[in-house]
């Protein structure tokens, strides 16, 4: 299926879990453009000196066919992705990421509030990050392994002890893909909320400033990232049945 084909940006579409190839070789794009993000970092870290500049997976190519979704992807510095963020050339590349829902017991959705040290510092959505060499073995990266760790850093919470579905979903919103996989756990909102603040205060440097519980599709509600409405659109109608 061509880009032309795929489902519309913003529309949630059910995949088959996704096949995530990864090439020992420098991604093109970092190598074309490594002195405009060298550049550019220099700029991200005078405005935030926490940034890391570690190694995250960028795809490069990404095909749908049907329900399946596969992607083939490098390894690139997060200097390469945050000046990529900026720019989004056409003939750059896709990020492509995990987000679990976490669901509590009373249908509430558990999402965090991003720490002031962060990139993406007081934006709202399910706790999540990018792919990583931890994610990744024998060629392949490893999207639920990615989600429980992810979650475990940020929260404290064990994926593990969620029921998760089946399934996956995905959409595209201006050359970024998000994967959604539905967790649902026995305890309530508050419950989660607790046990993700007593996370957060035995943390030295807490990922987030907290836990948010979100019980409806409401854009206006918090500072979501983009991602965030339709995913919630899609959620609480799915719910209503």
């Amino acid at each position: 299926m061509s880009r032309a084909e795929w489902p519309p940006e913003g529309v949630v579409f059910p995949i088959s879990r996704p096949d995530l190839r990864v090439s020992s070789v420098p991604h093109p794009y970092h190598l074309r453009e490594a002195s405009n993000a060298a550049a550019n970092w220099l700029v991200e870290t005078a405005a935030n000196p926490a940034l890391f500049d570690g190694q995250i997976l960028f795809q490069r190519e990404v095909s749908i066919v049907g329900e399946s979704l596969s992607a083939s992807g490098h390894m690139v510095p997060f200097s390469t992705f945050l000046w990529w963020r900026k720019s989004r050339s056409v003939d750059s590349g896709y990020h492509l990421f995990g987000l679990p829902l976490i669901v509590s017991a009373d249908g509430g959705i558990i999402a965090v509030s991003m720490g002031r040290h962060t990139v993406n510092a007081g934006k709202v959505y399910c706790a999540a990050g990018s792919l990583d060499c931890g994610d990744v073995l024998d060629g392949r990266a490893d999207i639920d392994l990615n989600m429980r760790r992810e979650v475990k850093e940020e929260t404290g919470l064990d994926l593990a002890a969620a029921e998760a579905e089946g399934g996956y979903y995905a959409l595209h919103i201006d050359r970024v893909f998000t994967v959604v996989r539905i967790f649902r756990m026995a305890a309530s909102a508050a419950e989660l909320m607790e046990r993700i603040a007593a996370h957060v205060a035995s943390e030295p440097e807490p990922e987030i400033e907290g836990a948010v519980a979100i019980f409806g599709p409401d854009a206006s509600a918090h500072s979501y990232m983009p991602f965030m409405p339709p995913v919630l659109d899609w959620f609480f109608a799915r719910e209503k049945g």
